[in-house]
Order: structure tokens, then C-alpha cells, then sequence
């Protein structure tokens, strides 16, 4: 047998594995990375976050990535060498990282790399075109593989493609994994540069949840305060609690076809981007609004988005917690709105049931890694948009 299959063969029969998951988000902020210790497969598996650590991206990689990001042209050439470049830079922060972890890579069974999303293309976005479901993540895997001397599982949603699915969110997996055993109804709400949720009814099968893209989570707000500051990112609201919300603002924001699909339904900043806030206030003739002014406004449009599907689909007698993860966790005006918008619901976050809500996205696509390897059917019967199929492709060391 090839050697490496034979170490793969030896690390699916492990009852216990060491992951390191990797995220790199929409917001492209840095690369998450968790570590994981991850005991049997399904929704009995344990999983333990030994370290976790987000490496923050140089503004110089974030403007390269930045040259191919989300757009209909892009120089062809720069897509191709920077999908190994990204692998390579991956590399470099997993080995700093096990260094500071004094950990190597003999200690460590798998990579999970969700890669860096470049382009999301759901069909529903081009409804009269011929081609299907699409999206691409970049930082080649092998090159990751090779570079840190660990096996590698990446590329996770082209298996959900090909089986179906929109390829996002994938957190309706990872979700069910984690917190299906619950005898009380959960909402699972991710806010990142898209906000996303998965409602797990008591005691649910994956067959019944919901999982869905919502709209936008922090990408609108993101996209708009660095247009007029130097900031990344509008840190604990601060301007935009110096703005005042503008209904007619908030209701041409509203106005879009993608909030009328039936879920589940993907989304990116493909969509919701600067060029969306502009014709806002355009329909709106507000083209003298305070900046500060449309900042509040997008606050509350990501807040009012979120809330109603959680209204829509929550329809259990008991009202269920929502566990929120991702940066927009860390937005105090943007929570509450959403403790004014759902009232009688617990909000709390994914610490509340011991997952850090940082890292969660990051866990996600360990867990991911640990069913592909080993998993034997544990989603039964898929979800409508969420095939049970093992996902992500396998690259060896050598």
C-alpha cells in the first residue's frame, strides 16, 4: 500500500485526532486557526479546542487578495499565482503557529482548510444562465500539504456543489454536530461578512433543521466605514452611534429580490457590497445623508434582516437561544438591535455551550475533515440544500 494512504488509513481508525481547522472569511481579516482534539465521529463525537489563535492579515496581503476578490473580471494570471501563494502563506502561519503551540507536525493528524473565498456564484443570482451552482476558494491545499508536512483536506464545497447544494453555508454540518443533542431548540446565528443561521428544533434530525444564508452580516458596514476612515471596521459601533437611522434608507435597502428566495439560499458580497449601499441611496435621492447617517441605518438593516428570519423559521411553542458567533458578536449596537427586534428570545453566544465564537468557523471544517476521514453516514438523511455526503479533497506531504 502507498505509504500515505496507509498513514491515512491509520488516522481514520484513530478514536482521537488532532485537527487544526483554518478560516479565512469574506472579511478577510486573517486566518483563523484552531486546533482540535476530536473524539469518535457523528453527533456523539467530542470535540476539545486545545489553542486558538487569529493571525491577522498585513495590509499588503489583504490588497492582493483584495485585486481578485469578488469580481466579475479579474486578471487571470493574478488568480492563478496567488491561489499557490495563499497556500504557501497559510503554511508559514500554521508553523509559526505549532512553534508557539511548541507542537510539530508529527503531533498533528490533519489540516482542515476552508481556503479563501474568492467568488460565490448561486445560480439564483443568474436564474436564465445555462451553468449551475459555483463558488472557489483559493490557497492550493497541496501546497499547504507539502509545506507543513501534514496531510491536508480542503476545497469543502465542491462536494456540496456536485451533490446539489448551493455550497454555503456550510455550517448546517458542523451545527447539527455540535448541538443536535439538545432537548431545546437552538438557533446557531454566524455573524460575518454574511450572516448566516441554522435552527435545530429539540432533539432534531439532520433532516430537520434549517440552514440558510440571511444577507449581510458586517460586510456592508465594513465596506462603507472604510470608505470614510481608515479604520477595518466600526469597533464597538463607535460611528455608527453617532449616526440616526433613515427609514427611507432602510427601505430601499430592503428592496431586492434575494431576500424573496426560499431557503436555503446563498449569498456574498458579490451582492451586498458598496455598490449596493450607492444605488440605496440613489433610489432613495439621499445623497446628501450624513455618513455617519447610513452607517446607523446599515446597522440596522443587517440587524432587521437577521431577526425576521429567525421569526420566520423559529416555530417551536418555546422560543429557542440564540448562540451567535463571528465578529458581529462583537458589535454592541448591532446586538442590541437584535434584543429589541426579538423579544423573549435568549441571546447569548456559542460560549454559552462551550464553543469559542471566534473560533467556531474554524472547528466547523476540523469537524468536516474528521467525518470525511471517518465519518459512516452520520448525517442520515440530508437536509433539503445539505446532501449527507463526506466532503473535502485529500492532499499528501510527499
Amino acid at each position: 500500500m502507498n505509504q500515505n494512504l496507509h498513514k491515512l488509513t491509520s488516522i481514520a481508525a484513530k478514536q482521537s485526532k488532532k485537527i487544526i481547522g483554518l478560516m479565512s472569511g469574506t472579511s478577510l481579516d486573517g486566518l483563523d486557526i484552531a486546533l482540535c482534539e476530536i473524539n469518535g465521529h457523528g453527533p456523539e463525537c467530542k470535540l476539545e479546542l486545545i489553542g486558538f489563535t487569529t493571525i491577522e492579515y498585513k495590509d499588503s496581503f489583504r490588497d492582493k487578495i483584495k485585486t481578485i476578490f469578488s469580481k466579475q473580471e479579474v486578471n487571470l494570471e493574478q488568480l492563478c499565482v496567488l491561489n499557490e501563494w495563499v497556500g504557501l502563506e497559510h503554511a508559514k502561519m500554521i508553523n509559526e503557529q505549532l512553534k508557539k503551540w511548541k507542537a510539530t507536525a508529527e503531533d498533528i493528524d490533519l489540516i482542515a482548510s476552508h481556503g479563501q473565498t474568492i467568488y460565490h456564484s448561486p445560480k439564483s443570482m443568474r436564474p436564465s444562465s445555462e451553468y449551475g451552482n459555483a463558488t472557489l476558494q483559493i490557497g492550493d491545499g497541496d501546497h499547504l500539504a507539502v509545506n507543513t508536512g501534514i496531510i491536508t483536506i480542503s476545497d469543502f464545497r465542491q462536494k456540496n456543489i456536485a451533490a446539489g447544494g448551493e455550497g454555503a453555508p456550510l455550517a448546517a454540518y458542523g451545527d447539527y454536530l455540535l448541538f443536535a443533542n439538545s432537548d431545546e431548540p437552538v438557533v446557531l446565528l454566524n455573524i460575518g461578512g454574511i450572516s448566516n443561521a441554522t435552527i435545530i428544533p429539540a432533539s432534531a434530525s439532520f433532516k430537520d433543521i434549517v440552514c440558510t444564508d440571511i444577507g449581510p452580516g458586517n460586510t456592508l458596514m465594513d465596506q462603507w466605514i472604510q470608505q470614510h476612515t481608515n479604520w477595518k471596521f466600526d469597533k464597538d459601533a463607535y460611528y455608527a452611534q453617532q449616526g440616526s437611522i433613515n427609514e427611507d434608507l432602510l427601505s430601499a435597502l430592503k428592496v431586492n429580490p434575494f431576500f424573496d428566495l426560499p431557503v436555503p439560499k446563498t449569498t456574498g458580497p458579490e451582492l451586498f457590497n458598496i455598490g449596493y449601499i450607492q444605488e440605496s441611496i440613489k433610489k432613495a435621492s439621499l445623497e446628501l445623508l450624513m455618513w455617519q447617517d447610513v452607517l446607523a441605518t446599515l446597522n440596522y438593516f443587517t440587524a432587521t434582516v437577521i431577526a425576521s428570519t429567525i421569526l420566520k423559521f423559529s416555530t417551536e411553542k418555546v422560543n429557542p437561544s440564540i448562540l451567535i458567533s463571528g465578529g458581529g458578536l462583537h458589535n454592541p449596537l448591532l446586538i442590541e438591535h437584535l434584543l429589541q427586534l426579538l423579544p423573549g428570545y435568549s441571546i447569548g453566544s456559542t460560549s454559552d455551550k462551550g464553543i469559542h465564537p471566534d473560533a467556531k468557523e474554524a472547528i466547523l471544517f476540523a469537524l468536516l475533515a474528521n467525518e470525511l476521514i471517518s465519518g459512516e453516514n452520520s448525517f442520515g438523511e440530508g437536509a433539503p440544500g445539505f446532501p449527507a455526503v463526506g466532503m473535502g479533497k485529500i492532499s499528501f506531504p510527499f
